[in-house]
């Protein structure tokens, strides 16, 4: 964990030592508040609702959630003369840190990290949605700050390989279609789950023994891929086997298995190519008992060095985005 010195940026508020993040992604609305030396004082999250049986939220929808929720959240956040000692705000302000990148849902964390900054008369930062995901656990890990890693953001609407240089983000590899959040997610949801269906879908492939033999390898190019077609094949197996009265669990658990085998197969062809031996995963996908706890056994004993660091911190959060405020402002 990093440690800051207090700058002369907040020297006229003596008081000042805390840093407020938020985060509005597209299922999460999330308010966070972290000490001057990284301590993380309060980390609170609101999953958007989506009626049973759809599989996300339109913007507009998520928005006006956000919006609902945001309120209470920091209520929470700022109470016991929280608000007093705030030095910042920093909020998610696109997905990612390029050039049009755009999502309607980050209008409301921007129009509430600006308002509260203006009322505080606090300074106030913008950043993207996927640094606050790999600050949250990168801060935290053995990573050395200064030396260039993998990282893998698998969530619900991303699935990447990045190479991450200091605060540079380069995409070099991924899906070239949908995620394995959103192959997941549908998953789940054709079999009756609530969305998101992660968790329950994790859970079922930790407890079962068998692996069903019925899906076709993930198509590879280079350290890209496509699922569609994985998501295709699923769904028509899964359909079939419920008309004829079949279990699914192992159905859940070999596509849990595909995806496994194709991070294994990208990291270590990813490492060659690029000489760098340190990977590190977030996004709600890397919290995946099952996926992490595979990819641990599997590079145990190899030249990899893979980080998952607090992978409670792994989804849709506002304490990256809090640190990243706390770094501009104090480093």
């Amino acid at each position: 964990m990093e440690f800051w010195e207090i700058s002369s940026i907040t020297a006229m508020h003596k008081n000042r030592d805390l840093v407020l993040g938020i985060d509005t992604s597209n299922y999460k609305t999330s308010v966070a508040v972290i000490g001057s030396e990284g301590k993380i004082l309060c980390d609170l999250r609101k999953l958007l609702k989506v009626k049973q049986g759809e599989r996300g939220l339109r913007q507009s929808d998520a928005l006006f959630q956000h919006i609902e929720n945001m309120p209470y959240l920091l209520e929470c956040a700022l109470a016991g003369g929280q608000a007093s000692r705030i030095a910042a705000v920093a909020y998610s302000q696109r997905p990612r840190p390029v050039e049009g990148s755009y999502m309607p849902v980050f209008k409301a964390g921007i129009s509430f990290g600006q308002a509260v900054a203006t009322a505080l008369q606090v300074p106030s930062f913008g950043f993207s949605h996927q640094e606050g995901h790999i600050e949250a656990i990168r801060a935290g890990s053995e990573l050395p700050a200064n030396r260039p890693f993998l990282c893998y953001h698998l969530s619900g609407g991303t699935c990447e390989l990045l190479l991450v240089n200091q605060d540079q983000i380069q995409i070099i590899g991924g899906s070239k279609d949908i995620s394995f959040g959103q192959v997941i997610d549908r998953a789940g949801v054709k079999l009756g789950m609530a969305f998101p269906a992660g968790e329950e879908m994790d859970r079922i492939a930790m407890k079962t023994q068998d692996s069903s033999q019925a899906l076709k390898k993930i198509p590879y190019d280079g350290l890209f891929f496509n699922l569609s077609g994985l998501e295709t094949q699923w769904s028509r197996t899964a359909e079939n086997r419920i008309k004829a009265g079949e279990e699914t669990d192992s159905l859940i658990r070999e596509l849990f298995d595909k995806i496994l085998k194709a991070l294994i197969q990208i990291t270590e062809q990813a490492a060659k190519e690029t000489s760098i031996n340190s990977i590190m995963f977030t996004g709600g996908v890397s919290s995946s008992r099952y996926i992490s706890g595979k990819l641990k056994t599997h590079f145990e004993n190899s030249p990899l060095f893979i980080e998952f660091g607090d992978q409670s911190l792994s989804q849709d959060n506002a304490v990256g985005i809090a640190l990243l405020g706390g770094r501009k402002l104090w480093r």
